[in-house]
């Protein structure tokens, strides 16, 4: 075989710098942090500007993104699969500026959430594809490491992100916020069209048809690995999307700290930071099952022994940082799973690495949202609900990984 159609050889050279790659990728998957943790700061002024009957309604700005995100899910794969990565990442890209710039100009609360979904839509394009990217390249455990060091940015960006967004709408008003998001999304993506090569050759795109999208989407949902990896990151997304959703409100009403809040937030995101990296050089040696699993029975742990402090003892001041440890926990449960799950999942269907990242972003991400909004508005004045919803979906999790087929050997 010639050098021109090795497709080892074809792989390298699609292939960037580790280090900037990975910078790369984290940077695409910081788009969806910076979208969600950026607003957190804005909260209150949008309850009081647009809906000051019902505050908790407010949340639904951080839930309507996600659930556009998981809806564009579900097409991105596909048309990546068919169209290449950059194509759909570009695409993805306009369809978030528009839903951006829709949400700046929004008169109420209802179109401002439509606005948030058409910009989930659009944001689905660049964080799906970017995993099919990884994929293209890597396989197994060293995707699992390499998804967990894009992540470590994923995870450090939500310590600015608050901050950001503070800073922003101090000096120019809550609705300037967008034209950041815009900002930020013409900056990331420019840099994936200028620098990567397109990591799906010609010949390897699959046939743009419904019929054949089907079949392909039937054969990724057949495998088992796959469903059990969706329905574990439904539970993992559920907890993270349901703090997420509250954790303004439970600073400011819960704990009086709002105006503090991007500082606070910042701490967690940092202590919560050393997850990825750590998962990365484990992962390697001890493998993805182990560390999901331990991971989700910690975080679990953690959950019910915060309702159980917050709700029954009296501690006064001390509460609060009973709190703030059992948001770090989830944050870092996050980083321990998310990137394992999504390596455990497309381990055995990288030929049709696109459609299968579609179809479990689309339905964890819906599936977590959902779940998110609901536990989010179980907020009732403390974190006892919310410690228990969450409790409960990881306890879920960790079951059902009793039931994960083993990862198969090698995978570089």
């Amino acid at each position: 075989m010639s050098a021109t159609t090795d497709p080892m050889m074809q792989d390298e050279r699609r292939r960037l710098g580790r280090v900037e790659f990975i910078a790369m990728m984290g940077t695409i998957f910081a788009t969806v942090a910076f979208s969600i943790d950026a607003m957190l700061p804005a909260l209150p002024e949008i309850a009081g500007d647009l809906t000051p009957e019902a505050v908790n309604r407010a949340q639904l700005i951080l839930t309507s993104f996600v659930l556009g995100m998981g809806l564009g899910t579900l097409v991105v794969g596909p048309l990546s699969d068919a169209l290449g990565r950059k194509t759909v990442i570009l695409l993805g890209a306009v369809l978030y500026l528009a839903g951006a710039l829709l949400a700046l100009v929004a008169p109420s609360l209802e179109l401002i959430l439509l606005a948030r979904v058409i910009q989930g839509l659009g944001a689905s394009g660049p964080r799906v594809v970017s995993i099919a990217m990884i994929r293209d390249l890597y396989s197994g455990r060293a995707m699992a490491q390499i998804v967990s060091y894009a992540m470590m940015i994923f995870t450090l960006f939500p310590a600015v992100a608050p901050l950001i967004g503070a800073a922003i709408i101090a000096g120019f008003g809550w609705r300037s916020i967008f034209v950041a998001f815009m900002v930020f999304s013409v900056v990331s993506v420019s840099w994936v069209m200028l620098r990567q090569p397109e990591t799906l050759p010609r010949e390897a795109r699959r046939k743009l048809s419904l019929g054949q999208t089907w079949r392909d989407m039937r054969e990724a949902m057949a495998n088992r690995q796959m469903q059990l990896s969706i329905l574990v990151q439904t539970f993992v997304f559920g907890a993270l999307f349901g703090t997420l959703s509250s954790v303004q409100q439970v600073f400011d009403l819960t704990y009086g700290r709002g105006e503090s809040f991007p500082l606070w937030f910042a701490f967690i995101a940092l202590l919560s930071a050393p997850a990825a990296p750590t998962n990365a050089r484990l992962v390697m040696r001890l493998g993805m099952r182990p560390m999901i699993r331990t991971a989700l029975w910690v975080s679990a742990t953690c959950s019910f022994a915060a309702a159980i402090v917050i709700g029954v003892l009296n501690l006064g001041a001390a509460e609060f940082w009973v709190y703030f440890v059992w948001t770090v926990s989830i944050f870092a449960s996050a980083a321990f799973t998310i990137g394992n799950l999504n390596a455990l999942a497309l381990e055995p269907l990288g030929h049709i690495a696109g459609t299968a990242s579609s179809l479990m972003g689309a339905l964890a991400t819906v599936g977590g949202a959902l779940a998110g909004a609901a536990l989010g508005q179980l907020y009732d004045g403390t974190a006892v609900p919310l410690a228990i919803g969450a409790g409960v979906m990881l306890t879920l999790g960790a079951v059902v990984m009793r039931k994960m087929p083993r990862e198969l050997p090698g995978g570089l």
